[in-house]
């Protein structure tokens, strides 16, 4: 089967992007699946998260520009089955440097082509930056399917209609046809809370069927894996936010079908 690429966008900060981006890739390569983790945000968070520091010149940026291949910036990390592309702030340049190339929505498409062509790796994800600029744009145009986190508060939905109203965008201007939004993942859940049973249940109402069935809760455990540079199930195999990302890991899989294969 090709390898399917997944982008991991919210344009507002401190929804559970990157914690959902790492935890995912995680829990898949866990479930046998062969996975890619590819840092574009330039704080780097995801890089960190699976335990890799933040080194100068590490990233995806010259391969943006083509001057070098994405493959030769693949590390390995300390899990089987993940390997990732590293970010560093150098990629802030990019943003402007790509802004001024030709096909500049199209950079990371073309960088990933030889990796997906290798058939190295079954999922590819994609960590964005927190914002809808041209680094999100490129996801978005190399990516088959998008993965919203939306935090369980009163603002989610201003959020995720931008994101909805750009991947429109996106596929009516043929920068992308094929794009999909793969699913809803509401984070950040505390049912104890009237406002988060009210935001999961208005979210529900408003995209159905695309809200994912598993919701992250808000726990110690997940905030403090990442300064120990661990997915959640490496760090605390047991708690709940271990439990949860294995949950959306499987549903994730589910609706990817197309004979991706998982270990039991």
């Amino acid at each position: 089967m090709p390898t399917k690429i997944i982008a991991v966008a919210n344009q507002k900060g401190g929804v559970g992007k990157t914690t959902t981006a790492v935890n995912l890739a995680a829990c898949l390569a866990a479930l046998g699946q062969r996975v890619l983790l590819v840092d574009i945000d330039p704080q780097a968070n995801a890089t960190s998260g699976v335990g890799l520091e933040k080194t100068e010149g590490a990233s995806a940026y010259r391969a943006l520009l083509g001057e070098e291949t994405l493959i030769g910036r693949i590390k390995p990390t300390a899990f089987a089955r993940l390997e990732v592309v590293p970010s560093e702030v150098d990629l802030c340049g990019a943003e402007i440097e790509l802004a001024r190339m030709e096909n500049h929505l199209q950079r990371l498409t073309l960088a990933l082509q030889p990796i997906r062509e290798s058939k190295r790796f079954d999922l590819i994800i994609i960590d964005c930056a927190p914002s809808l600029g041209v680094l999100t744009l490129n996801a978005f145009a190399a990516a088959d399917a998008l993965l919203v986190p939306l935090q369980c508060e009163y603002y989610a939905l201003e959020g995720i209609s931008m994101i909805h109203r750009v991947l429109g965008q996106v596929r009516e201007a043929g920068v992308n046809p094929r794009l999909e939004l793969l699913g809803v993942v509401m984070t950040m859940f505390d049912g104890r809370t009237r406002l988060s049973q009210q935001v999961l249940s208005e979210v529900q109402e408003h995209f159905g069927e695309k809200v994912f069935d598993t919701v992250i809760p808000r726990t110690t455990r997940l905030a403090e894996a990442p300064s120990h540079g661990q997915p959640i199930i490496h760090y605390d195999k047991y708690s709940a936010g271990a439990a949860a990302y294995e949950v959306l890991a499987q549903e994730v899989l589910e609706r990817l079908g197309g004979g991706l294969k998982v270990e039991s």
